[in-house]
């Protein structure tokens, strides 16, 4: 069974049988169901809703996007289709062309087979739990009805975002584009054929940046496994340094997550993509506050007190960081997956303002990519789990997990995350699964591994294994 329906969408893989994969009837059913939302939220607005939708350039994505946008259009909603687009384009879209919602198509980092619906409200922001509740009753029950024929929706293509977003990025108070042109840079860029082949290129020439472009071409065969990690870029690190680039460049398939190669083609490290730009941001606003989930490294935190200001830490999921950020009114925050959050733009994770802002940062540093990374904390990750019986109460082990370590710093907003005084781990637990992930940090990837061992082995312990 791969269909996953959550508050933040629909996600599969395409093909097979309703209701056990992503096909067409489930993209029409949940369209269906956030549509319904949508007209029963503005039941009382007179004007027709308006919805924006986008998508990555995977295979499957045409057909999605076409059965998705003609059943919003079926109930009455008028659709502003950007075509080729990307996650961060969409949610800058919607409140440009007051809409009323949008929905991005893309399965982010899976593979090409899996496709996704993920939705957004008025704000070009991802529903809070209670609103993605409330779709998935509708869902659930098919409480839907469709418009009469003299009251159908509209369908528009707007092919003009790219040059909107990438403006409004360059718009900035803190791109400096002008130290960019003067730098030269050169970078090469991995796009994985989906559309940050399209975008990012663009936003580069306008800084003046010179592209060397790797796998570039938005036909959804991914010569890689989309995930920007370490062991799936070797190509880019071998052409960063035949190139001579300055860096490299790495966005996933619908360009919410960036990472970066150091000019010797070595990884600068998803999670210091946040801990750069923050550290740019920061410096030239004298100080601010900062967010990252709790599974997210210690340096920001670190970068953050160096520049006077206050971090926190939120649950994981994009949603809950964006929540954080506007209860602590903070000027730039994230997840360590690569994903930048940058207020001043919008709330949502955005690869264009990564890359303008990270650019900035470079050429005004006088640095090297290496040596900026260099100035950083060094933390190292390991990323484990541990497998239970069904009939184990995991709630019950994680809370006498946080009771054996209570003088420590315990954090229990998501999961338990122990702050030990030079490293940290946090335990989550499977939603689907009788599964703990165990996630560790520490100065060296020796004490990061000890250290989940040594929580594994106390994980048995409490549970008798």
């Amino acid at each position: 069974m791969s269909l996953i329906k959550s508050i933040s969408g629909i996600r599969g893989t395409i093909g097979g049988g309703i209701g056990d994969n992503l096909t067409p009837l489930d993209a029409v059913k949940f369209a269906s169901a956030y549509g319904t939302w949508l007209l029963e939220r503005n039941e009382k607005k007179a004007e027709k809703l308006k919805v924006v939708i986008g998508r990555d350039a995977r295979i499957s994505g045409k057909m999605i996007s076409s059965l998705v946008s003609n059943t919003l259009v079926g109930l009455g909603i008028d659709v502003v289709d950007l075509g080729l687009s990307t996650t961060p384009t969409v949610e800058v879209a919607v409140p440009m062309e007051k809409a009323d919602g949008g929905i991005i198509i893309t399965a982010s980092h899976n593979p090409k087979q899996w496709n996704a619906l993920k939705l957004l409200n008025e704000k070009g922001e991802f529903l809070n739990g209670v609103e993605g509740e409330k779709i998935l009753v509708i869902a659930e029950n098919d409480a839907y009805s469709y418009a009469e024929v003299d009251d159908l929706g509209a369908y528009t293509k707007d092919r003009s975002y790219v040059q909107k977003h990438i403006d409004a990025v360059l718009d900035l108070n803190l791109v400096d584009v002008e130290a960019v042109k003067k730098a030269n840079f050169k970078v090469v860029l991995d796009a994985v054929n989906s559309t940050g082949g399209i975008f990012i290129p663009a936003l580069l020439e306008r800084l003046g940046v010179e592209c060397v472009k790797l796998y570039c071409d938005p036909n959804g065969q991914f010569p890689h496994n989309p995930e920007p990690l370490k062991e799936h870029l070797e190509d880019i690190s071998k052409l960063v340094v035949a190139e001579k680039a300055d860096f490299g460049i790495v966005v996933d398939p619908d360009v919410d997550r960036l990472a970066l190669v150091n000019e010797d083609g070595s990884m600068f490290g998803e999670e210091y993509t946040l801990v750069a730009c923050a550290d740019y941001v920061l410096g030239e606003l004298k100080g601010g506050n900062t967010v990252s989930n709790l599974s997210s490294s210690r340096a920001l935190r670190d970068v953050t007190e160096k520049h006077g200001g206050s971090y926190t830490a939120s649950a994981v999921g994009e949603v809950n960081v964006v929540i954080a950020m506007k209860e602590t009114n903070t000027v730039i925050g994230g997840e360590g997956n690569g994903g930048i959050i940058y207020p001043e733009s919008h709330y949502g994770r955005d690869s264009l303002v990564g890359v303008a802002l990270f650019l900035s940062h470079l050429a005004k540093s006088g640095k090297s990519c290496k040596e900026l990374r260099n100035s950083y904390p060094s933390y190292y990750m390991s990323k484990n789990k541990i497998q239970l019986t069904p009939s184990l109460d995991v709630d019950a082990i994680l809370v006498k997990m946080a009771e054996k370590h209570k003088s420590e710093d315990v954090n229990t907003i998501d999961g338990v995350k122990i702050d030990f005084p030079t490293e940290w781990v946090h335990l989550r637990k499977s939603n689907t699964e009788p599964i703990i992930r165990i996630y560790t940090e520490s100065t060296s990837q020796e004490s990061a591994d000890a250290l989940a061992d040594k929580t594994i082995k106390e994980i048995k312990e409490i549970a008798g294994l």
